[in-house]
């Protein structure tokens, strides 16, 4: 069956190869394991929700996906998904804004999940939103087109308490649902990027994650708060705009994570001033911070590759970025000097080891979850064509097939089962 063929058996609801337990076989000119190989003309075969193989000649093809690129779906191990501009203003929602309904946030939440799935991601990591939890457990059990969601559900501050009281948090935190903890040990970018917490308060929460199975990522901009959070055992630096050669060789030693949010975050804050200016530390002085941290950040990044950090794919994703989470890779490549090849290991592999899942997702070998994505064309040779995500498989799901006559324009046929 041709691809036309099958996206218009998808449209009118005749499709269900994607969500039953009959073998699904998904051929490409490109397939990349997430972990640095490439295979040419082969398919993954899937059965139900698992990868189950991968096939140098198979004879029956469910998806022929001609000349594109297959690759595991992609992780954003950072990103606000319930963050939103409000529909009648266009401005970020904050508590300065009109009070919503939960049912008006959680109509905003699902449509920001589904965007971001359509776009490739099946799985991101949201920090600190008490709403998360519930589009985590509907997305859990299909109920929804959303990526797979792990969430911190709270944060930790300078202002949560002792480190008596911040461990205690901790504790209530995981006793909640939390999947890990997301600790604030510098201020924002917009505001210089100083340290806020302790040391014995960045110890205290990620030894009190550590001591219940989780892990703690941590908002650190400068070398000061990020040497604490590093020696201090946590799990991942967020941001790191500004890390010294010191830190970035203790990183090494640690083992530590670097989710470099520095690039798409920056661009789309700038991007999108009208809509932030006015709203808290979204001042004036904080646009000229960010507009100094391009430069600062993407240095930053280039000396973390040159000595071998274990960057992950995190873009801290704000509203106006939402949906175009991919916007990263190419800044990464363009101006970080950084190998498409490379993006896709840390947006898939990497990112899966950082967030506890390096066994289940992020790669595609036999046993892994099918979460599967693919682009038009050689992605190895133009990271741009990850704007164009033309097939989204999450869990053994078909949630978008896309004929690549409609990928230059007119609207996209999905297929969501």
């Amino acid at each position: 069956m041709s691809f036309r063929m099958l996206v218009l058996a998808g449209l009118l609801g005749l499709s269900s190869a994607a969500s039953a337990q009959d073998t699904i076989t998904i051929k490409a000119a490109r397939v990349l394991d997430g972990k640095g190989g490439v295979l040419t003309n082969a398919a993954v075969i899937v059965r139900g929700s698992k990868i189950t193989g991968i096939d140098a000649n198979p004879g029956r093809v469910t998806y022929d996906l001609g000349d594109m690129t297959l690759m595991p779906g992609w992780i954003d191990t950072h990103v606000h998904i319930a963050n939103h501009f409000d529909r009648g203003t266009g401005r970020a929602h904050s508590a300065q804004s009109k009070p919503e309904t939960r049912e008006e946030a959680s109509m905003y939440l699902v449509e920001n999940a589904y965007n971001v799935l359509m776009s490739g991601f099946t799985t991101v990591q949201s920090p600190g939103s008490e709403i998360d939890k519930y589009l985590r457990d509907w997305a859990a059990d299909g109920r929804v087109a959303s990526p797979r969601i792990l969430t911190s559900l709270r944060s930790v501050n300078e202002n949560t308490g002792t480190p008596d009281e911040i461990r205690a948090f901790v504790r209530k935190v995981v006793a909640d649902g939390a999947d890990f903890v997301k600790v604030f040990a510098t201020k924002s970018i917009r505001e210089g990027g100083a340290q806020t917490m302790t040391d014995a308060q960045i110890q205290a929460a990620c030894g009190e994650a550590k001591a219940l199975g989780k892990r703690a990522i941590v908002h650190a901009q400068g070398p000061e708060g990020a040497k604490a959070a590093v020696l201090a055992g946590c799990t991942a630096i967020e941001h790191g705009n500004r890390l010294s050669d010191e830190v970035l060789d203790l990183m090494v030693t640690h083992g530590t994570f670097f989710d470099s949010n520095n690039h798409l975050l920056i661009h789309n804050y700038i991007e999108n001033k009208a809509h932030y200016l006015g709203i808290g530390n979204y001042n004036e002085e904080g646009f000229m911070y960010l507009a100094k941290g391009l430069p600062v950040g993407n240095d930053t990044f280039k000396r973390a590759m040159a000595k071998k950090v274990r960057i992950v794919f995190g873009t801290d994703g704000m509203p106006g970025a939402i949906g175009r989470l991919y916007e990263e890779m190419i800044y990464r490549v363009k101006d970080g000097g950084a190998s498409p090849m490379d993006v896709i290991i840390s947006a898939t592999s990497t990112a899966a080891e950082s967030i506890g899942l390096g066994s289940s997702i992020g790669s595609i070998a036999p046993g892994m979850e099918a979460d599967l994505v693919a682009t038009p064309g050689n992605l190895l040779q133009d990271i741009s064509v990850v704007r164009k995500a033309a097939f989204v498989m999450k869990g053994g799901k078909v949630y978008k097939n896309v004929a690549p006559s409609t990928l230059s324009g007119g609207a996209a046929a999905t297929s969501g089962q």
